[in-house]
C-alpha cells in the first residue's frame, strides 16, 4: 500500500475519533480494520500506532493550530478539515520520517478530496504558517 493510502486510513480514523468516546476508539479501529482487508497486519499496526499517537497530543497540536488559525478556532473548523490539519501537523512537528512538504501537500490533497470548495487553501493556509 502506497504511503498516501496509508495517510489516508490515518485520516479517516483521526476524523472518526471525534465522534466517539476515547474508550471506543480501539473497538473503532478494530472494525475499521476488518474492512480493510487490502493492508498487511504490518500496516494495520502502523496505522493503529500513528492514530494513537495523534490521539494523545490533540490538545498540543489544537493549540499549535489555534495559535495560527485567525478567526477559525479548532471549536468552529468543520470536522474533516480538523482531522487533516491533526494529521498533517502531527507529521510536521513530531514525525522526523515525513518532510514538512510532504506533510503539507498530502494534508491539501486529503482536503481536495474530503473538504469543501474552500478546505485545501484553508489547510494550506494554516499549516504555511507553522512550516
Amino acid at each position: 500500500m502506497k504511503r498516501s493510502e496509508i495517510r489516508e486510513h490515518i485520516f479517516k480514523l483521526v476524523f472518526c475519533g471525534d465522534f466517539h468516546p476515547s474508550e471506543e476508539i480501539p473497538e473503532q479501529v478494530q472494525s475499521y480494520f476488518e474492512e480493510l482487508t487490502e493492508a498487511t497486519e504490518k500496516e494495520h499496526r502502523y496505522i493503529a500506532d500513528k492514530v494513537d499517537r495523534i490521539k494523545e497530543r490533540v490538545p498540543e497540536i489544537d493549540r499549535r493550530i489555534d495559535e495560527v488559525a485567525q478567526g477559525w478556532k479548532t471549536p468552529r473548523m468543520g470536522k474533516a478539515e480538523l482531522a487533516i490539519l491533526r494529521l498533517a501537523v502531527y507529521e510536521m512537528l513530531f514525525d522526523e520520517e515525513i518532510p514538512v512538504k510532504v506533510a503539507i501537500n498530502e494534508a491539501v490533497e486529503l482536503a481536495k478530496k474530503y473538504g469543501g470548495d474552500d478546505s485545501p487553501a484553508f489547510v494550506n493556509g494554516i499549516l504555511a504558517k507553522l512550516a
